[in-house]
């Protein structure tokens, strides 16, 4: 009776939407002895040393009570005028969020109304439609396959009077794609054209193997970026990110911020400092070793793009049922993740290589095994 009276009591909006097809996979692992696992998407090493260091200075040095809702100013300000040197724009201001999720969910709040339509780029990270509709929006596909690439004219097609805005995730998960130039500056100028937002999630912005980044601030000065620390130094479960854009929406997001999370975990944002002096290029080279080593051995036996940035792979599943090839794969304790997490679509699967070369070369053995059993 109890339960029955308990269920009533959840809202609509939760209905939108389903548990994360991740966090199940993740419960899974927990119970494989000895897991190939190429499903998690974090970094495989630990925060370094230097950033440990002062996250537990700042604990002892008792900075441990609430910060600004914007920020501490120390970070706030380094922040901000590395933006500022960066882009130059008049009216763009730096707020720290707890973590890029918490940046993104307070910024679809601000700008979503009911009815409102979201432009994304299918395949998109899992929480781009969940949060959409949370908020009430609708969410507006475009498909990229086969190679992942952004055509400006297919978004101009898929622009209507409900369209509200542009959600951009470059490099990308699922696919590590990393948008070009040509891309990205057609994207802003479309938005900008239309009076269309933009939002460009930049996460992996510290992961890029083959060149600069193109990010659609540097065309589109109403750009609103996020970004953070997890991915780049390995501070996942810190939740500590940032954002930055026109400072009306900024004075809005740090009115939510104010009635949600209240403000990011204050030690973690005097950490942070710590973490912007801190040279992570040879973790990157050794990313870039990581793609090469699962590219090279996947390549003849997968249909697969290589990526520019990130760590992950969408290759192609073998017969083009991910779904069906992933519980093969589970058969042989090799955790990857089916496409359709990530997509309307269930012909490709995920897979991670933010892990151990030794792991690696267990799951491409495996998945080289597995392509050649289907053939």
């Amino acid at each position: 009776m109890t339960s029955d009276l308990s269920k009533s009591w959840i809202a609509d909006r939760t209905k939108s939407f389903d548990s994360s097809g991740i966090r199940k996979v993740f419960d899974l692992a927990a119970k494989i002895k000895n897991p190939i696992n190429l499903s998690i998407g974090q970094p495989d090493f630990d925060v370094p040393e230097n950033i440990k260091r002062s996250c537990i200075d700042a604990i002892e040095a008792g900075k441990n009570g609430y910060a600004p809702t914007q920020g501490i100013p120390a970070l706030r300000e380094r922040l901000q005028n590395e933006v500022d040197n960066r882009f130059g724009h008049d009216d763009r201001q730096v707020i720290i969020t707890s973590g890029t999720s918490g940046g993104l969910m307070l910024g679809l709040l601000s700008m979503i109304n009911p009815g409102d339509e979201v432009i994304l780029f299918d395949p998109y990270f899992v929480m781009y439609p969940a949060l959409i509709q949370l908020c009430g929006g609708v969410p507006i596909f475009i498909d990229t396959y086969p190679d992942f690439r952004i055509d400006p004219n297919h978004v101009a097609k898929a622009i209507t009077p409900k369209t509200k805005l542009i959600l951009f995730n470059s490099p990308s998960n699922p696919t590590g794609v990393t948008a070009s130039v040509d891309e990205v500056r057609g994207l802003a100028e479309l938005a900008n054209h239309h009076g269309v937002a933009l939002i460009s999630d930049e996460i992996y912005s510290g992961f890029l193997f083959d060149g600069e980044l193109a990010t659609p601030a540097n065309y589109n000065p109403e750009t609103i970026v996020i970004d953070g620390f997890s991915k780049s130094y390995g501070m996942t479960g810190w939740r500590l990110g940032y954002m930055h854009g026109p400072s009306a929406l900024m004075q809005t997001i740090l009115k939510l911020q104010q009635y949600s999370f209240v403000c990011a975990p204050t030690p973690v944002q005097w950490s942070a400092l710590a973490a912007l002096d801190t040279d992570m290029s040879g973790y990157v080279a050794d990313y870039r070793s990581k793609r090469d080593r699962i590219v090279a051995g996947l390549q003849d036996d997968f249909e697969l793009v290589v990526p520019g940035g990130a760590f992950y792979l969408f290759p192609k599943a073998p017969g083009g049922d991910a779904s069906a090839f992933v519980n093969k794969a589970l058969e042989r304790d090799l955790l990857i993740l089916p496409g359709s997490i990530f997509s309307r679509r269930n012909s490709h699967f995920r897979i991670s290589f933010a892990a151990s070369d030794e792991t690696l070369d267990r799951g491409i053995e495996a998945l080289k095994s597995l392509a050649q059993a289907a053939v």
